[in-house]
């Protein structure tokens, strides 16, 4: 393959020969269905421009050596045959989970060669796990000839996570990593895995999606996320459900009403948010974008005082973005801080970001990042 990629180059600087191949895939925003994914519930992310590359060529010797541009420490090396959960620490974690997946599930498969290069942000509840998750799952599948398919290898990637990581994540991250389209949302059923490409042409409907980096890094691996999930599967336990995502809508006032107090926000925050994904893609059907401000708006509430994810500069992004002029705004991602997704009319971004911007510097915060968004295409083979 031809080495001019920045991640090629690299590749064979730090190697001393060219890779087998290229792959990329791409980090992600939800723009609603917030918590209900491991609730067996419904999602509708979109795939970022923004993604993870690696260049990869296997190795016949057992060893997985790993190197990322945006890590310090120079090549990782760790010997396939060794690799245990809890027992690989830092950003390296997230590739050797998915070989130590693969090789639990019967593939055989053994060592390589991994150069990654990512402009995915980290910390910013955009998937930067997810997409150098799937990276690897594409490469090994096609260096070794696996076969699978999306769903296949984004359950494969999500039990990376689960097993190795340590994270107790749902399906939405590895699937829109790897199934969305550019210029769609996807609408995934997170339990049966059936998925459908709604039509989301921003600029055709005059309008813009920007996403606002807090920098406030979370870790949903310290426990907090775990709870929530855990509060989750006890209320549907103890109504009789296999999941939150059974209980509709009508039934939500009876059904509080059985609950221990402590897990009636949890509840009404996983049915109601089921509804508005329902509302949104609706609304994208029947060509009402701006229509779905109002309700991006809701769900933000609904995380906020229901599910209690959110967090000061969250809260001060999405209260802002409003009263700037944005349709509507909402945290997105996982919580505990992250990034904020706010619709706004074509050509008033520039506004709304800049009023954020001072309003974090009023508020003592760190400057925000903020760049617009637009539906990419999911994970692919480069070369």
């Amino acid at each position: 393959m031809s080495t001019t990629t920045s991640t090629a180059a690299a590749f064979t600087r730090l190697f001393g020969h060219a890779p087998e191949g290229e792959w990329a895939a791409p980090g992600r925003v939800n723009l609603i269905g917030e918590h209900t994914d491991y609730n067996d519930g419904f999602v509708l992310p979109i795939a970022l421009p923004h993604r993870t590359r690696v260049a990869a060529r296997r190795r016949d010797d057992g060893l997985l050596r790993l190197h990322s541009a945006q890590a310090e420490g120079g090549v990782v090396e760790l010997p396939v045959d060794g690799l245990t959960p809890g027992g690989v620490p830092g950003w390296a974690k997230y590739p050797a989970a998915v070989v130590w997946t693969l090789r639990r599930a019967g593939h055989r498969v053994g060592g390589a060669d991994l150069s990654f290069e990512s402009d995915v942000p980290t910390g910013a509840g955009l998937s930067s796990s997810a997409a150098l998750e799937c990276a690897v799952a594409l490469a090994y599948r096609d260096l070794h000839g696996l076969g699978l398919g999306v769903a296949e290898s984004a359950l494969l990637a999500q039990q990376a996570e689960n097993d190795f990581v340590g994270v107790p994540c749902g399906i939405m991250d590895q699937m829109a990593s790897l199934g969305c389209e550019e210029g769609s949302a996807l609408l995934l059923d997170t339990r049966d895995l059936s998925r459908r490409q709604v039509p989301f042409d921003l600029a055709a409907a005059g309008l813009e999606l920007l996403v606002i980096d807090t920098r406030v890094k979370h870790d949903l691996a310290d426990g907090a996320y775990a709870g929530l999930r855990a509060g989750c599967e006890r209320a549907a336990a103890l109504l009789g459900l296999p999941a939150l995502r059974d209980l509709p809508a009508d039934g939500l006032t009876a059904a509080l009403d059985r609950l221990p107090v402590e897990l009636r926000p949890l509840v009404r925050h996983v049915v109601t948010e089921n509804d508005r994904v329902r509302q949104t893609v609706e609304l994208l059907d029947a060509g009402e974008l701006a229509a779905v401000g109002p309700v991006l708006t809701a769900g933000h509430a609904s995380l906020r005082d229901d599910f209690g994810v959110s967090c000061p500069e969250t809260d001060l992004a999405v209260e802002t973005a409003v009263a700037a002029g944005a349709l509507g705004a909402r945290m997105t991602g996982g919580g505990f801080g992250g990034s904020v997704i706010a619709l706004v009319a074509a050509g008033r971004g520039g506004t709304v970001a800049a009023e954020v911007r001072a309003a974090f510097a009023a508020a003592g915060h760190g400057a925000p990042r903020v760049f617009t968004a637009t539906p990419a295409a999911g994970a692919r083979r480069l070369g």
